[in-house]
């Protein structure tokens, strides 16, 4: 494959590259993808840009270990990621999805090159804007977008350390997310009210801990997700009926009720097999691994681990889908969050079922797989869903 000519379009050179690095021919490749970058940035188009440029260093860093050649591009990605966050924030309608993306990815490179200062630096400035994006849209009426945006503000702001600015933040979120579920719960929405009480109750640990607040308002949600199971029941909707008696089990169980959760886990597992049987009937396996999958996390709440890794194997060995490791691992750091009634596991929970609402399912990962190994007793237990997942290591 010849060397594409200068005046080649960004798109065709970046073509190239990924297909010369495919064939082997790294040096060639690399350097189609930073004149595809340099071409990007001189037409403006700075998101393929900082894609690129981003694309570029960490293949040096990650591949090649090459951390000096890596620096330099990665550098480049984050401070044009940094100029898209103050193009998008200068517009009228901010996409606050987008603007967490690039939020994210510059954040993410400051980390991986250690850069400490700039890091703390701009995950304050990030969580100023994400502030002041919140205050403009509760002034506003819109609780819904002011909660993303103050759940972005509270991250950044622990990110950075700041301890002052993280609190009120967490104070928000807790009368937001309340505002939010008696607004559902007026409309007869007790789905949408679980789920809001269920947020309210990761902000009340993070100001008072696991105390009393916390479990009376995760037992508020689990009462919610119990009635809503029983609406989709009436309505003959057993999907969404399993689905809510999974999250009323694990809700009940961190509300300190044992015997309700186990009581409904072993329920739930019981409609799981029939609801499993009936879509692997009608050919839906799509829906067969979603629900096995559930079964897994309601096997694992009411102690049977055994049963639940078998299960789990089933789902990896048809879909290993990292959302579903992410998962398996959250269920084990609930149980063992709600056996020690632990401040710092649930904090934990908290943050990864952020990163998993935002779609960043590999920092998700990263943060729960960390934590699942630092703790001694889930050693057997980990071993086990490793080799689920296929890892045979001692």
């Amino acid at each position: 494959m010849a060397v594409l000519p200068e005046a080649a379009p960004p798109e065709e050179l970046e073509n190239t590259g990924l297909s010369l690095i495919n064939e082997g021919r790294i040096k060639e490749g690399l350097m189609h993808i930073l004149r595809a970058a340099r071409k990007y940035e001189e037409e403006g188009k700075k998101e393929d840009a900082a894609r690129l440029y981003r694309y570029f260093g960490y293949y040096f860093l990650k591949k090649l270990n090459m951390r000096d050649k890596a620096r330099g591009p990665l550098l480049k990605s984050a401070y044009l990621y940094i100029d898209l966050i103050d193009d998008e924030f200068s517009r009228f309608d901010v996409d606050i999805v987008k603007l967490n993306e690039y939020c994210s990815n510059a954040l993410s490179v400051f980390a991986t090159i250690g850069d400490e200062e700039n890091l703390r630096k701009y995950a304050k400035e990030f969580a100023d804007i994400y502030r002041d994006l919140g205050k403009s849209y509760m002034d506003e009426g819109e609780v819904e977008k002011a909660v993303l945006a103050y759940e972005d503000a509270f991250r950044y702001y622990k990110l950075a350390g700041d301890q002052e600015a993280y609190k009120p933040i967490a104070d928000l979120l807790v009368s937001a997310y309340g505002e939010l579920a008696e607004t559902r719960l007026r409309s007869g929405d007790h789905e949408g009210a679980a789920e809001a009480f269920y947020q309210l109750a990761s902000f009340i640990v993070e100001i008072f801990g696991y105390s009393e607040n916390y479990m009376e308002m995760m037992d508020t949600a689990a009462r919610n997700y119990e009635k809503a199971s029983k609406l989709a029941y009436s309505e003959g909707d057993l999907d969404r009926t399993t689905t809510n008696l999974l999250k009323a089990q694990y809700a009940y169980m961190l509300a300190g009720n044992k015997a309700r959760s186990k009581l409904i886990g072993v329920n739930n597992v019981r409609m799981l097999y029939q609801v499993i049987d009936m879509y692997r009937g009608r050919g839906d396996e799509k829906t067969v691994i979603r629900k096995m999958m559930e079964m897994t996390e309601s096997l694992l709440g009411v102690g049977r681990s055994k049963d639940a890794i078998k299960v789990y194997e089933g789902v990896m060995n048809t879909n290993a889908d990292l959302a579903y490791k992410v998962r398996v691992r959250l269920a084990m750091l609930k149980v063992k969050g709600a056996e020690e009634k632990s401040t710092e596991l649930m904090r934990l929970v908290g943050e990864v079922e952020y990163y998993m609402r935002r779609k960043n399912t590999a920092k998700a990962m990263e943060l729960v797989d960390r934590a699942v190994r630092s703790i001694k007793d889930l050693k057997d237990l980990l071993s086990m869903v490793q080799r689920a997942e296929g890892f045979y290591a001692d």
